[in-house]
């Protein structure tokens, strides 16, 4: 059993690992008298509560009454605020004047501190202490001789407030060490933390949680874990938020076993697991990416009734979006809806996420549309989701119209969002609007960050306005803003794209002027830039001047040879590569393998896989298909089909086009029954076949019934065809254009023009438009029978929609034509030979009448 199954095992029967049981154990309590103590500031002596509203006439009041002068002031400070110990505010606004005014010095006067740390220690008042504390922290760096423990001696030393001097000092040394932990001064609050348990003081359980997991949350992890023994060790007895932050830090160090075993320390201890414990535990195995044993234990809980909060489902689907797991996602925000538990924004954000890093945009806005019908309202993270995943798909235009549609509707749109609208305006080359969008976003109070002024810049150079790129440059420099390398990078790859290569090279001297050093992005994009501005011979010489030429500067050359249709000399730098133990980025792989395979060099290509393969570098799903893919136009079915069945040995499920590309091919190449049991295959694989998956198949079953003449005679939808329309109907797949046209088609070929009629009809019936192809077969169909006039009505209405005739189809009109005016001539001389007859007929009747009125 692996070490992350440990915690499951507290639902299994096992020996091997602790079992933590579901059951109700006794109230944790304190074991320090110390620490019990505290209720003593939980009795509310008065009414008074932590108003600022105190003024300082009253503190100059009490002065003139009680003949302070500034020559007595500063002796008298320690007792001044001392005899205020019962009126806190005088106390807090003489001691805030004091200060100003430079009354109280520092470190001299540390006793008037201590008096005024007393008071406020005394009557609970938690934020002005940590105020004071603060001011203590920061002196306290100004005058290095200084130590914090000489002011808590004094605490203890004298009897304080009502003698009670062991309560506020607890109460002092909590908000001391959260001082310092907000501060992040880890050092400074553990040395305090047991330099004061060596007097026999135990800080607040809760205290020492809140240094524990800000330990933990800044990446201090092993240190937090050590203080968290140390403190056990000196008898501090940890509560169940202890117990859950101890388990974060061991899932933060990936000891995911570790973990598992805290809950069997909780189970010693009496204590029961609360259930942030459980959603710590659930929320590392998540960041594991063990999200899928993250939510075998959320159902566990659920089937045990462990409270479990609606945390523990997010981080399980954050989880699964996270490892692109987004089936598996979608089912846990299913069992979400079906127990009735309320979704929030938390729950849609990821998997909208999710499906816009997959590119499914349609699954994401369809999530975002079901998210707004329940009366959640959409941020401006999530619509930075959308707005990128346009801007991915090569959707620029839609990303400025959905920018304009929210902006409009009033929804706030953050400096991210107006970023990626302006990416997509300069991909457009409209860069002038991108600036004109910056008054906008300064009329909102929105400061541009480096990261706008940088896309502007690129916007320029994409437009190939050097002056205006570098105008822009200037005015962020002036605005206080350093550039960075990826500033930097965007100038390089300009000025190569634009043919100044010399001012490239030089930049990368001004850069190292700027104290920023060039790296291998800023060469990737010099050598990248140059090869796609035709210059491949000066990318070449800067490549070859490069000392350190790192994987990411030779992938960049295999790059821009592609860019330059230099497919060879790509190929031939990716072996040079691959002999020395070294293979390009992947990207760089991917962009010379479709190279190859648009070229028709299937071999190269399959050399390129192998290669990568032997440097145990697994090729991607997409790869592995794109190959498949061009086998299959290139008619090598028993190559693709051998690639096709290793892809599945190496672990990967084909997706429905890789199914289809398959499927098509061998429908194109007369293998109907291969084509059918791939079809089935991919069915019971549980990958839903598609609207264009039936209609190849479709296709391929009517040409090859119209080869067999296997329609019936009655000329209806026979066999294959006819089961999958109605498999087609059954699934909830609705055929498209496509879909009919090749059925029509198909009729029109076999003779059944009535059945092609109808399906036409049907289909606009519909509401489907048929194409320029939909109407050629119904057209040619007509011409064939000589249904001149209805081919004609036919023709009119296609052009009258924009749809220009095709030169086959033309010509199928012509010869209708010709056909028609031969049936007409015919007709014509068969009636004219029909009327002679008649006239002979009749002009022999009378002869016979002659012959038998008058004699032969």
């Amino acid at each position: 059993m692996q070490d992350s199954n440990l915690f499951l095992c507290c639902f299994r029967s096992s020996t091997s690992f602790p079992i933590i049981k579901f059951t109700h154990s006794s109230k944790f309590k304190f074991k320090f008298a110390s620490t019990a103590a505290l209720a003593h500031f939980n009795v509310s002596h008065t009414n008074f509560s932590e108003s600022e509203d105190s003024s300082s006439s009253s503190s100059s009041s009490y002065c003139s009454s009680n003949n302070i002068t500034k020559d007595n002031i500063k002796e008298e400070s320690f007792h001044i605020v001392k005899s205020l110990q019962n009126d806190p505010s005088l106390a807090f606004s003489l001691f805030t004047q004091l200060k100003q005014q430079q009354f109280v010095g520092f470190p001299e006067n540390i006793s008037t501190y201590a008096a005024i740390i007393r008071i406020f220690c005394y009557w609970g008042l938690n934020r002005r202490l940590d105020s004071v504390f603060h001011d203590l922290i920061a002196l306290s760096k100004q005058h290095p001789s200084f130590e914090i423990h000489d002011l808590f001696e004094l605490l203890v030393d004298d009897g304080g407030v009502n003698g009670g001097n062991h309560n506020y000092m607890l109460r002092a040394i909590d908000v001391y060490l959260k001082a310092c932990v907000v501060l992040k001064m880890f050092d400074k609050a553990i040395d305090f933390l047991f330099r004061t348990r060596r007097h026999g003081v135990v800080p607040n359980i809760l205290t020492c949680n809140f240094l524990i997991n800000r330990m933990v949350e800044s990446g201090k992890v092993d240190m937090a874990l050590a203080i968290y023994r140390q403190l056990k060790r000196l008898g501090l007895c940890p509560n169940h938020y202890t117990y859950g932050i101890v388990i974060k830090a061991f899932c933060k160090k990936c000891e995911l076993k570790e973990a598992a075993y805290v809950f069997k320390e909780m189970e010693k201890a009496g204590v029961r697991p609360h259930s942030y414990c459980y959603t710590a535990y659930i929320e590392g195995l998540c960041k594991n990416m063990r999200s899928d044993l993250g939510y075998e234990v959320l159902q566990a809980c659920r089937r045990e009734n462990v409270p479990v909060d609606l945390y523990a489902y997010i981080v399980v689907i954050r989880g699964f979006c996270s490892e692109m797991k987004l089936d598996e996602a979608e089912r846990v925000y299913l069992d979400m809806e079906k127990k009735g538990l309320v979704c929030q924004v938390d729950v849609y954000s990821p998997l909208i996420y999710g499906y816009c890093k997959s590119h499914n945009l349609l699954k994401a806005l369809a999530l975002h549309e079901a998210m707004l019908s329940r009366g959640i309202k959409t941020n401006c993270v999530i619509v930075s989701y959308l707005l990128q995943c346009l801007v991915e798909m090569g959707l620029t235009m839609e990303v400025v119209e959905l920018f304009k549609e929210l902006k409009e509707s009033g929804m706030f749109l953050d400096g991210v969002a107006y970023n990626i609208v302006f990416s997509a305006l300069c991909k457009l080359e409209k860069v002038d609007d991108a600036v004109d969008m910056v008054e906008d976003m300064k009329a909102k109070r929105m400061v541009l960050d480096i990261k706008h002024y940088t896309t502007l810049i690129n916007g320029y150079f994409l437009r190939g306005k050097l002056v205006d790129a570098f105008a822009m440059f200037k005015e962020m420099k002036e605005k206080g803003l350093k550039p960075d390398i990826v500033t930097y990078n965007v100038i390089a790859a300009g000025l190569s794209r634009n043919g100044q290569a010399h001012d490239a090279i030089d930049l990368l001297d001004y850069m190292e002027t700027q104290g920023v050093k060039p790296n291998s992005i800023t060469h990737k994009m010099i050598i990248e830039g140059l090869c796609s501005a035709g210059k491949v011979v000066e990318a070449e010489a800067y490549f070859n001047s490069l000392e350190d030429r790192s994987i990411e500067v030779y992938s960049a050359m295999v790059n821009g040879y592609c860019e330059a249709n230099l497919v060879g000399k790509s190929y031939e730098l990716f072996l040079n590569l691959s002999n020395q133990g070294d293979i390009s980025k992947e990207g760089s792989c991917f962009k010379l393998l479709d190279k190859l395979c648009m070229a028709g060099d299937i071999h190269k290509a399959i050399m390129l896989l192998d290669t990568m393969l032997a440097l145990n570098v697994e090729p991607s799903k997409i790869m592995y298909s794109k190959v498949i893919a061009a086998m299959c136009h290139d008619g090598k079915l028993e190559y693709a089909r051998s690639l096709f069945d290793f892809f599945i040995k190496k672990g990967f499920m084909p997706d429905v086009i890789t199914y289809t590309i398959m499927i098509n091919t061998y429908c194109r190449m007369n293998y109907l029954k291969e084509a059918h049991e791939l079809f089935e295959d991919m069915k019971r694989k549980g990958i839903k076949p598609d609207v264009i998956t039936y209609t190849v198949l479709l296709d391929g079953n009517l040409k090859a019934n119209l080869r067999r003449h296997f329609l019936s005679p009655s000329g209806k939808r026979t066999g294959d065809v006819s089961s999958l329309w109605m498999e087609m109907q059954k699934m909830e797949i609705t055929p498209d254009v496509v879909s009919y046209t090749v059925l029509i088609d198909g009729q029109i070929r076999a003779a059944n023009f009535q059945d092609a009629i109808s399906l036409f009809d049907e289909m606009v019936d519909r509401g489907l438009q048929p194409d320029t192809v939909t109407y050629s077969a119904m057209i040619s169909g007509f011409c064939i029978r000589g249904h001149m006039e209805k081919a004609h009505t036919l023709l009119k209405e296609m052009s009258s929609k924009g749809m220009t005739p095709g030169s086959d189809l033309i010509l199928a009109f012509k010869r209708g034509i010709v056909k028609a005016r031969k049936y007409i001539v015919h007709g014509k001389f068969l009636r004219k030979l029909q009327s002679k007859l008649n006239q002979v007929k009749t002009n022999a009747n009378v002869f016979l009448q002659a012959c038998v009125k008058h004699g032969p």
